[in-house]
């Protein structure tokens, strides 16, 4: 909902045709300025025209501040920087729900609801028998989340009222589905979540357990994957979390709007950017290592080659989530003796080259947060085809706390965006017998 302390006084003069009308001034807490537009249809008979939404703000939002050309990423007002340092994973997936830090007491309930409900139902465990070993993990996962609504109907009704139940549930499940969805894929029989480990310990326990070769959960492991999560925890307007948003504008249920949004991140050109770094970097490794190359590829207009993990679409300067995963992934290298890892050789070769080189400076092409994500996750022994999984599991806070926030606000309207015709103009109809192919 907009407060009326964000409302200027200062109006905003567009002319059309001749005549003058006046617009609201938006600013927001950390001095953002919008033009509101909402009247404009009405005063002038037009709308604005914005491709991929690129200047327009679909909402007021509590959740998360960015600032693309100063490099900063705040979750409810705080440092992205503080909180990956110091926070668990569940501690910020707690922020983000409910907008403040738990005490002890909230994150010892948080953490018992999430052991409560970290089981599937058994008839959801025999669902997994049915998709094809090949089945990619993002199907699985859209469709499994999709299906909670049938196992658990009670809570779609009141739904503010069972968010908490629903967001443990939710939070804790997807957790389960993941893994259990690799361990399809192999063949291996499921291993079932403890009650005595971590949230991030829980899900790499049964990922990788075995009954010929037990898992030791490695503390570094559990430290970095903790922090990717907390990253990845939430990214203001994205496209998955517009798709959150636009499809729970409809009323639709929590659990089919966070498939939807799973369905969105699934896209190469929004989750799937680590997987492609690595990619990138192997394909480099294997023509011999000589990554210079591939900065002149990437610099020529006439080749079609791109660096990947370099640029945002937002940040205009350094991307603060790729410094805090770059010493992530030294960590755990270095404790997994992977320091002379060729893939991060190349990696690092890359980032020096471009950081000093013109083309990438003058471009704002800085290492983003897919950089090194990808590295860690391969060190850790979690494949390819699961890293947009990864991702899943680190935005799933954020998505919630969107869904809550836009089903909370009285401002909300279902989506429905406007769009400029340039299709043929209104024509006459021929009958089929009198149809020819040159009247197209």
């Amino acid at each position: 909902m907009l407060d009326d302390k964000y409302v200027t006084e200062k109006k905003v003069e567009i002319t059309i045709d001749g005549k003058t009308y006046y617009l609201p001034m938006v600013v927001g807490s950390e001095g953002e300025k919008a033009v509101d537009i909402r009247s404009l249809r009405a005063q002038t008979g037009c709308i604005t025209l914005d491709s991929g939404y690129m200047n327009t703000g679909s909402c007021c939002s509590k959740i998360t501040f960015l600032d693309g050309e100063k490099g900063i990423l705040n979750y409810r007002g705080y440092r992205i920087e503080d909180l990956a340092e110091h926070c668990s994973f569940i501690e910020v997936a707690y922020l983000l729900l409910h907008g403040y830090l738990p005490t002890v007491g909230e994150l010892n309930y948080f953490g018992q609801l999430l052991a409560k409900f970290a089981l599937l139902h058994e008839d959801m465990v025999h669902f997994f028998d049915r998709y094809p070993p090949n089945a990619h993990p993002m199907s699985i996962l859209s469709s499994m989340v999709g299906s909670l609504v049938s196992f658990y109907p009670e809570m779609v009704n009141n739904p503010l009222e069972n968010i908490d139940l629903m967001a443990s549930r939710l939070l804790s499940k997807l957790r389960t589905i993941a893994a259990f969805s690799y361990r399809k894929s192999l063949g291996h029989p499921l291993v079932y979540p403890r009650h005595d480990y971590s949230y991030c310990a829980n899900f790499l326990n049964m990922m990788f357990e075995s009954p010929v070769r037990p898992y030791e959960v490695n503390p570094v492991e559990v430290a970095a994957l903790n922090k990717l999560l907390i990253l990845h925890g939430d990214h203001e307007q994205n496209c998955s979390t517009s798709t959150v948003r636009m499809v729970g504008s409809a009323r639709v249920n929590l659990y089919a709007s966070i498939s939807a949004g799973i369905s969105a991140l699934w896209g190469p050109l929004h989750g799937g950017a680590n997987q492609a770094v690595i990619e990138m970097l192997e394909q480099i490794h294997l023509k011999g290592g000589d990554y210079k190359k591939y900065i002149e590829r990437a610099k020529d207009p006439k080749d079609s080659f791109r660096l990947v993990g370099f640029g945002h679409r937002v940040y205009k300067s350094h991307d603060p989530r790729s410094r805090i995963i770059k010493r992530a992934c030294d960590d755990v290298l270095s404790a997994m003796n992977m320091a002379s890892d060729p893939l991060l050789a190349i990696a690092k070769e890359l980032e020096e080259v471009a950081l000093k080189d013109e083309y990438f400076i003058e471009r704002n092409l800085y290492p983003n947060v897919d950089f090194y994500s990808g590295i860690i996750y391969r060190a850790i022994g979690i494949p390819m085809n699961m890293f947009t999984v990864m991702f899943a599991l680190g935005r799933l806070p954020g998505w919630i706390a969107h869904w809550k926030e836009m089903w909370d606000d009285p401002d909300t309207r279902i989506g429905r965006p406007r769009q400029i015709y340039t299709g043929p103009c209104q024509r006459e109809f021929v009958s089929i017998e009198e149809r020819k192919l040159g009247d197209r």
